[in-house]
């Protein structure tokens, strides 16, 4: 994921958090917030209850390889929140279901943007 494609700033991620709409998962919780802008942008927050900062550390590297295998349309921005149950799981089960959610979101490439 390329850093321009990052949310980084908390009052980015509080304003997505309250405004933007959610699909709530067994593993994230998924916040999508629509703009009018040439770009998208990605959020990872992963809480200290998941694990130490290499637990962390590694399961965004996961989720940011995961986002890199899809092209997305321009215009959102997105925040995903991990919860603590995704240690027990393995990376073909996390990447089938972000990747299914990011699908039911319709911000994937191809796919229409109709509700």
């Amino acid at each position: 994921m390329k850093k321009i494609n990052i949310v980084k700033k908390n009052e980015d991620f509080r304003r997505i958090i309250t405004t933007g709409k959610y699909k709530k998962g067994e593993l994230f919780n998924i916040y999508i917030e629509r703009t009018n802008e040439n770009i998208y942008h990605f959020g990872i927050s992963v809480s200290k209850k998941v694990g130490n900062a290499v637990v962390r550390n590694k399961i965004k590297r996961r989720l940011k390889s995961i986002i890199d295998k899809k092209n997305y349309q321009n215009g959102f921005n997105c925040i995903i929140i991990v919860k603590g149950a995704i240690n027990n799981y393995n990376y073909s089960y996390i990447e089938n279901k972000l990747l299914n959610a990011l699908e039911e979101l319709k911000i994937i490439e191809g796919e229409t943007n109709e509700k």
